[in-house]
């Protein structure tokens, strides 16, 4: 069993308790209520420069406890005033030290469009992180069925959030193409080994169309690891172990946000 499927099975037993204490019907009825329109995650990572989704988490199963900060507001000023594009924000409790309110905390301290990460496997998961703020939500290739891609995709939009699909393989990007993906993460950590290599997004990279945002995830460490992913194509990158570990966050940031884009060339050549 990889810590995803580990991940993954604690979940949905919490998934459970959380569906008796706020039913599906109760959140698609508080949604009908809801007035402030989701912010565009997809669009914000596009640009002459890479842009830097910047990572709100407290520990990790690689890292162990990252920061003894418990204040996901304060550090999303700091991202942003950095010159962060998007915020990342852990709300899974018992391997990333996150929670729920966290999306809102940060969201709110910010202008920046906000991804719930966390291991989605219901439905259920999609609209409660609609209701939590969110404006953007992690979708992880290898945790869902072809047919729970292709229709969390079509309520993520209906709800006006974007996805990010993370993939990790050759297979699995066609996997997530197939399935409508338009933000495309390519996960650089092997989650059988939990070894990290930039190598992975130089080499899949290419088999993303030009016109689907590209996010290279996880590795991210100084401006000559982004320079390499930016070379391979990468749209924006996925930072968060490295910012969380430093006292000043905000300003680790800074040398990773002036790296120029580069055109992503396809499989095709075209």
């Amino acid at each position: 069993m990889t810590v995803l499927d580990e991940i993954i099975a604690r979940r949905r037993e919490s998934l459970e308790a959380r569906r008796r204490e706020l039913s599906l019907a109760e959140i698609q009825a508080a949604l009908a209520d809801l007035d402030d329109a989701p912010r565009d995650f997809a669009t914000a990572l596009r640009g002459p420069w890479v842009r830097v989704i910047a990572e709100i988490k407290f520990r990790s199963p690689s890292g162990g406890v990252l920061t003894a900060r418990r204040d996901p507001g304060a550090i999303a000023a700091e991202y942003e005033a950095g010159g962060a594009a998007a915020l990342s924000v852990l709300t899974e409790p018992d391997y990333f030290g996150g929670r729920p309110d966290y999306v809102n905390k940060a969201r709110q301290a910010t202008s920046l469009p906000a991804l719930r990460k966390d291991f989605v496997v219901d439905e259920y998961q999609l609209y409660e992180s609609r209701l939590l703020g969110a404006d953007a939500l992690l979708l992880i290739v290898s945790a869902l069925s072809d047919m729970q891609l292709a229709e969390y995709l079509g309520v993520t939009r209906g709800l006006g959030m974007s996805a990010l699909v993370e993939t990790h393989n050759a297979e699995e990007i066609g996997r997530a193409l197939a399935s409508g993906a338009r933000a495309l993460g390519i996960n650089n950590r092997d989650l059988r080994t939990m070894k990290v290599s930039l190598a992975t997004t130089e080499r899949l990279a290419r088999l993303v169309p030009p016109d689907v945002v590209l996010v290279s995830e996880s590795g991210i460490l100084s401006p000559t690891d982004l320079e390499r992913v930016a070379e391979a194509g990468a749209n924006a990158v996925l930072v968060g172990t490295h910012l969380m570990q430093d006292p000043h966050p905000g300003q680790a940031l800074l040398p990773l946000t002036q790296i120029p884009a580069k055109p992503r060339e396809s499989a095709t050549g075209k």
